[in-house]
C-alpha cells in the first residue's frame, strides 16, 4: 500500500486563537506581538495585506497600527498551548496515526483511507475541526511529506481549493510544483536555495527534475531525499516519538535595563526553573548549565559573558538548578553595568533513566524526583507558576519580567477569566 498523508496546518494560529473568543476581530487586520511587545509574530491576512511583515518591530508600524485599526495583542501562549492541544485532539478522531509537527501543524498518515474521496475527507476534516474548536485549517494531501506541504501551501492561497487540495495522482502536481518556488521546499534553507538558483533552479518543479548528480554533490542525503519525495516517492514516515532535544535554553531581554543583582538573581531562578520544567517534559536531565548575561549592543561599553557549571550528577531538580545558576551568575555580574538581556542554557542532556549517580551524592534522587513531579501536577492542574520557588520572587511588577500590556484572558484555563456573555 501507497502512503498517503495530510498536513493539517492552522491559518495564522495565534490570530485565529484571538478571533475565536471575539468574533468582532473577523476581517479587521489583527497582529500578535513577542514577548515584551516587541516584533509581530503573527498577522492576519488583512494585516499581510497592509504589507507589515513577519518579525517587524511595533515600534517601527506605530502609524500603521494607528492608521489602519490595526488590533494588536501580546502572546498568550497558555491560550493557544491549550487551543493546539484541542486541535490534535480533533484530529485523533479522524486517523490514530498522527505527528504533532509543532503548535499549529501536524501530519496524518491516510493511507488506509484511500478508497474514500481524500479531497472530501479533508474537507469534513476541516470542517469539524472549525466546528469544535473555532480554527481555521487548511489541509495538504500527497503521497509524501514535501508534496503534502505543498499542497497545504496551495490550498492555504488558492480560492478554487477551498482550503484542501489532493495531490495524490493528480495531473494537476507538475503545476503545482511549477508554481512552488525552490526556496519554499520543505527542507530547502538559504543557502541551498542560492545554490539553487545560481543553478538555474527555481522553481519545486525544476528541482524534481534536476541531475541527481548535482544535488548529491552538493546536499547529500538530505537533498537526495528532498528529489525523491518531490517524485512520489516517500522517505520520511511520521515520527510518533520526536527525537530527544540536544540542549534547552530559556533566556529573555528585558524591558528596561536591569543593574540590580538581586533583580537579576530573580531571573536566573525563573529561567533555571524554567528550564528544569522543560528537562522533565522531555524526560531528560543536565550534565552541563550555562548562565549567560549581557548589556545593550548599542552601547559602547558592551558586555556578554558566559558561566558553564559541570554538575557532579546530571538533574532536572529546579532547587538544585537554580542553587547553580546563582553560583554562575556571582561568577560573571559585574557591578555597574546595565543588563539586557539573561538566559540559562543546559547541554549534555541524558535520559533521566540512565542518571550515573555519586557515591557521596548528598541528595536524595528519590525524594527529589517525587517532589518535581508533585510540583508540575500543581501547576498543570492549578496553571503554570501557581507554584514556585521563593528565590523566582514574589512580585509581579519585577523589572525582568516579561511585559504583555495587551494580552487577552486564558479563556480556557483560567476559572477566573473564562469568558463572560451579557
Amino acid at each position: 500500500m501507497s502512503p498517503v498523508y495530510a498536513l493539517v496546518d492552522c491559518n495564522n494560529f495565534y490570530v485565529s486563537c484571538e478571533r475565536v473568543f471575539n468574533p468582532k476581530l473577523e476581517g479587521r487586520p489583527v497582529i500578535v506581538l513577542s514577548n515584551n511587545d516587541g516584533c509581530a509574530i503573527a498577522r492576519s491576512n488583512e494585516t499581510k495585506a497592509l504589507g507589515i511583515k513577519m518579525g517587524e518591530p511595533a515600534f517601527q508600524i506605530r502609524n500603521l497600527i494607528k492608521s489602519h485599526g490595526i488590533q494588536v495583542y501580546s502572546s498568550n501562549y497558555t491560550l493557544y498551548g491549550d487551543m493546539s492541544q484541542r486541535v490534535m485532539q480533533t484530529l485523533s478522531q479522524f486517523t490514530p496515526d498522527i505527528e504533532i509537527y509543532s503548535i499549529d501543524e501536524a501530519f496524518l498518515d491516510l493511507s488506509g483511507f484511500t478508497h474514500y474521496d481524500l479531497t472530501n475527507y479533508g474537507r469534513r476534516i476541516r470542517s469539524t475541526i472549525k466546528r469544535w474548536t473555532g480554527i481555521p485549517v487548511s489541509i495538504g494531501i500527497a503521497e509524501t511529506k514535501t508534496l503534502a506541504k505543498i499542497a497545504n501551501r496551495i490550498a492555504k492561497k488558492s480560492k478554487k481549493a477551498a482550503g484542501v487540495l489532493d495531490l495524490t495522482d493528480s495531473p494537476f502536481r507538475d503545476k503545482a510544483l511549477e508554481i512552488t518556488d525552490v526556496a519554499d521546499v520543505w527542507g530547502i534553507g538559504r543557502q541551498y536555495a542560492r545554490f539553487l538558483r545560481m543553478n538555474g533552479i527555481n522553481t519545486a518543479l525544476q528541482l524534481r527534475d534536476t541531475d541527481d548528480a548535482l544535488i548529491k554533490n552538493k546536499m547529500g542525503v538530505v537533498g537526495t531525499r528532498i528529489l525523491q519525495e518531490l517524485r512520489g516517492v516517500s522517505c520520511y514516515s511520521l515520527e510518533h516519538c520526536p527525537p530527544r532535544k540536544k540542549e534547552i535554553t530559556v533566556s529573555r531581554s528585558f524591558k528596561l535595563p536591569i543593574e540590580s543583582p538581586d533583580e537579576l538573581k530573580e531571573a536566573i531562578a525563573a529561567y533555571a526553573s524554567r528550564g528544569s520544567e522543560k528537562l522533565r517534559q522531555e524526560h531528560s536531565a543536565a550534565g552541563v548549565l550555562m548562565v549567560f548575561l549581557m548589556t545593550n549592543r548599542f552601547e559602547k561599553r558592551f558586555y556578554i559573558k558566559f558561566e558553564a557549571v559541570r554538575l557532579p550528577v546530571a538533574t532536572s531538580d529546579s532547587s538544585e538548578l537554580i542553587r547553580y545558576a546563582h553560583d554562575g551568575l556571582r561568577k560573571i555580574y559585574r557591578k555597574g553595568l546595565k543588563y539586557k538581556k539573561a538566559g540559562v542554557m543546559f547541554h549534555e542532556l541524558v535520559s533521566e533513566d540512565r542518571l550515573q549517580t555519586s557515591l557521596f551524592d548528598p541528595i536524595n534522587r528519590q525524594r527529589s524526583k517525587i517532589l518535581m513531579k508533585t510540583l508540575d501536577a500543581v501547576n498543570t492542574s492549578i496553571g503554570s507558576g501557581s507554584l514556585k520557588y521563593a528565590a523566582e520572587g514574589l512580585r509581579n511588577n519585577s523589572r525582568w519580567r516579561t511585559v504583555f500590556r495587551k494580552r487577552s484572558p486564558s479563556y480556557t484555563t483560567n476559572w477566573n477569566q473564562l469568558l463572560k456573555i451579557s
